[in-house]
């Protein structure tokens, strides 16, 4: 069988974003990926070498598609495009030459690019140095902005001009003016769409909430995108988007069905953290952008998707806010299911994980429960479909992955990392023990993990099979 080759310039260097869409597509049959080498990407410290970025993309084989994060292309990465000082008349020369190579590809191109997130922190660890002492009130300022104009009420108006007040005048001006840039680069990709370049274009709201100015500017892009009928979407995510453009890809062979099934039905109208959807919303748009179909019932579905949702409001378990796990019951399916585990933000619910472990896994084809929601949903799916879309699935690489995500979404973010943090110890090997030996008698595997934390953080861990 010939393979089809997919060429993806991802987001940056962490785990989640380069090795785990390899480790998707090396459980299908049909497809090959090619990506810049790592020590071109970027990271948490470093922006991307967009040269050798751009030279790789110029002489790229002929391949049948391309999954490009505009942002690494452009600016170096997620975490560049908030930092860059570079000004919109300095980027658009590298702009236009990144469209004439464009211009010359026969693959598909699958873009995605980020409306500028306003994180609700004082933490500038990925944002501008002057995030440690105003990022919470930019975004105060930012959120009651839009509030006072969606509701026409005079109060939110006030705390606004109030929190206007107390920010300098050159960091607002900084940071509104970044905003600007980005958002005008932005509307050139939607031109770029209009003139053929991509063949399906994605904004990803990284981060949001209800109110804000990226908020905004996502509506005026859906605004657009709607009136001119483009190919394109507004999504609330990013990490994960990648991933959902490759099960778009998947999903070209077959229309899979995916019925959801959620363990609090009652609360699927609560909205999640860093997200301005609720759940079930969030879940639907995460299906139809992977090119698949929300099934009416489970009978007509080919997927069942086990959503294990929070009760009242999402756990946070890096800021420590803790929801209580799901301690009842639940099903597992007479077909193939996968689990998105998103009781919490950033790790799984040892109470749901306990009760799975019980059960039978004859059936699963798929496990997430890292980060945001959308995280969540768009790389569970993806690796779902990987496996059910393939004539040959290849059941080894395929249980590696459900193994790497057990062992990085569970063991380590909802239980090791936090005694890690307490000890201030870079040494997870002896306390991700007792999990990893649980993982490989579940899967009947004999897979070892060795760990490195390649941003220097807690936040996130890298897995090495062996």
């Amino acid at each position: 069988m010939i393979k089809k080759t997919i060429a993806l310039i991802p987001i940056d260097n962490r785990p989640v974003c380069y090795d785990l869409p390899k480790q998707i597509v090396d459980i299908t049959d049909e497809y090959e990926l090619l990506m810049p080498p790592i020590e071109a990407m970027g990271g948490l410290v470093k922006a991307a070498d967009r040269q050798k970025l751009i030279e790789g993309l110029k002489n790229l084989p002929e391949c049948d598609y391309i999954v490009l994060s505009l942002d690494t292309l452009v600016w170096g990465g997620l975490i560049n495009s908030r930092r860059s000082s570079e000004t919109f008349d300095e980027i658009l020369p590298w702009l236009e030459e990144i469209k004439n190579i464009l211009k010359t590809k026969k693959a598909k191109i699958l873009a995605f690019s980020s409306v500028m997130r306003i994180s609700n922190n004082n933490f500038n660890e990925e944002e501008k140095e002057y995030w440690s002492e105003w990022g919470k009130k930019i975004f105060d300022w930012s959120y009651n902005f839009h509030l006072a104009r969606a509701c026409n009420d005079n109060e939110p108006e006030r705390k606004q001009n109030c929190i206007m007040n107390k920010i300098p005048d050159e960091i607002l001006n900084d940071y509104l003016s970044t905003r600007e840039r980005n958002f005008k680069v932005n509307k050139i990709y939607l031109e770029w769409l209009k003139e053929g370049i991509f063949d399906f274009l994605v904004f990803s709201k990284d981060d949001c909430a209800k109110y804000g100015l990226n908020v905004m500017e996502a509506e005026e892009l859906s605004d657009e995108i709607k009136k001119s009928k483009l190919n394109a979407a507004v999504k609330t995510g990013a990490d994960e988007i990648p991933l959902t453009l490759m099960a778009r890809i998947f999903s070209e062979k077959k229309q899979t069905h995916i019925f959801p099934v959620y363990t609090q039905p009652e609360s699927v109208d609560k909205i999640s953290k860093y997200e301005d959807l609720p759940v079930k919303l969030s879940v639907n748009s995460q299906i139809e952008l992977a090119g698949c179909t929300v099934a009416e019932d489970i009978q007509n579905a080919e997927l069942v998707l086990l959503v294990n949702n929070f009760k009242n409001e999402q756990g946070e378990l890096v800021m420590n806010v803790f929801e209580e796990g799901f301690k009842g019951d639940f099903d597992v399916f007479d077909k193939p299911f996968a689990i998105a585990d998103i009781l919490n933000a950033n790790g799984a619910d040892n109470d749901f994980v306990e009760t799975l472990f019980k059960k039978d896994w004859k059936n699963l084809v798929g496990y997430a429960g890292w980060n945001t929601t959308g995280n969540t949903l768009g790389s569970v799916i993806a690796l779902s479909l990987a496996y059910l879309l393939s004539e040959r699935p290849n059941s080894e690489n395929h249980k590696k992955v459900l193994f790497t995500r057990f062992c990085d979404d569970w063991a380590y973010q909802a239980n090791v990392r936090a005694e890690l943090k307490k000890e201030n110890s870079f040494a997870p090997d002896e306390k991700m023990q007792p999990y990893t030996d649980k993982i490989n008698k579940k899967l009947n595997t004999k897979i070892h993990g060795s760990y490195s934390f390649p941003w220097n953080r807690f936040f996130e861990i890298e897995v090495r099979l062996g």
